[in-house]
């Protein structure tokens, strides 16, 4: 074993142990920043692995990206920071759940490998992985980030309690905005 190797596995477990966390924590923000140390860790992971650009990528799009849209979420949408009742749940059916599909991809893995070594292919460049990219995943990311802005939109449309409600005539039924100085200003 390695020096790599010993630096993978340990890096491997501190993304799973901050992947638990995430999903056993009862404050979000918290859950939020385990999952910082999650995807930083699996960054560590690409970084061992030689795929440094994956491992930049990881780090600016997840890490930079997807963490502070989350919080942000939070924020707009005054979720509450503390401990929630909405999250204390039982966790024993996400165990199970979590446990048997963790022993099926195991099972299925040693099925298939055999504990055989698997010769890896020739390392990529950033050119090959861009040409990849803008050729056969455009429409993935474009979709991506379609799904990214109406969830920031929604974000919004949550936060503010007042959009989407009409506002009483004066004579106190539905209607358009009623000004609320006289000379027509709001």
């Amino acid at each position: 074993m390695t020096g790599a190797d010993v630096l993978l596995l340990a890096l491997g477990a501190v993304a799973v142990g901050a992947g638990v966390l995430v999903v056993t924590t009862k404050h979000l923000v918290r859950a939020g920043l385990y999952l910082v140390v999650c995807l930083g860790a699996l960054a560590g992971d690409f970084l061992v692995l030689s795929a440094e650009l994956v491992a930049w990528v990881q780090v600016l799009i997840y890490v930079g990206a997807v963490v502070v849209l989350l919080l942000f979420a939070v924020m707009l949408t005054r979720a509450p920071i503390g401990v929630s009742d909405d999250l204390d749940r039982p966790g024993w059916p996400a165990a199970l759940i979590g446990g048997g599909a963790g022993l099926g991809l195991t099972a299925l893995l040693v099925d298939a490998y055999r504990w055989s070594t698997v010769t890896l292919p020739s390392a990529g460049t950033a050119e090959r992985l861009g040409e990849q990219i803008f050729q056969s995943w455009v429409l993935p990311f474009e979709v991506l980030s379609v799904l990214l802005l109406s969830a920031l939109v929604g974000a919004i449309v949550l936060s503010r309690p007042d959009i989407g409600r009409a506002a009483p005539y004066r004579d106190g039924t539905a209607g358009d905005l009623v000004d609320s100085e006289p000379g027509g200003r709001r």
